[in-house]
């Protein structure tokens, strides 16, 4: 039995997004190149947030909050939650390094011109056009619109 795909909101935005993500890069090396931007710029944008919030928290590392009397409990939690936050993310960076080491393997492959007319195949048939004019006429035809010229309700 096979599993429907989920229809919630944030599913089908990464739906789409996969889609599109296929469907603009469709080559292994656009692949390797999108793959390698994106972790570059998750690294870079985590790492700056860190920084400012060592700056202005202080590195959990080297300083030692002074305690503070709160004026209600949300408050009272707010250092132990930033520095948690930024234990988090010094995680993250520390993650999002070693996929960095590992993904360097990737840019190793290089594949002849038949294999990526191939990959640009296949893009095709994972992720068609939506806006593809027979695309979207089997759309209608399949969701019964009521656009369609001969539908009568």
């Amino acid at each position: 039995m096979s599993e429907e795909p989920c229809q919630c909101p944030d599913c089908q935005r990464f739906y789409r997004e996969h889609d599109r993500l296929i469907r603009e890069n469709p080559s292994l090396r656009q692949q390797q190149e999108l793959n390698w931007a994106a972790l570059q710029s998750f690294r870079t944008l985590a790492g700056r947030v860190l920084e400012e919030l060592q700056k202005q928290y202080g590195d959990s590392e080297t300083t030692v909050p002074a305690p503070v009397e709160p004026a209600n409990a949300d408050t009272a939690d707010e250092p132990d939650a930033m520095q948690q936050a930024m234990a988090d993310l010094e995680n993250i960076n520390a993650h999002l390094f070693s996929i960095e080491a590992l993904m360097e393997r990737i840019f190793d492959v290089r594949v002849p011109e038949e294999v990526e007319q191939k990959f640009r195949e296949v893009a095709g048939e994972l992720a068609p056009d939506p806006l593809n004019a027979d695309r979207l006429r089997l759309n209608r035809l399949l969701h019964q619109t009521p656009d369609l010229p001969d539908h009568r309700p």
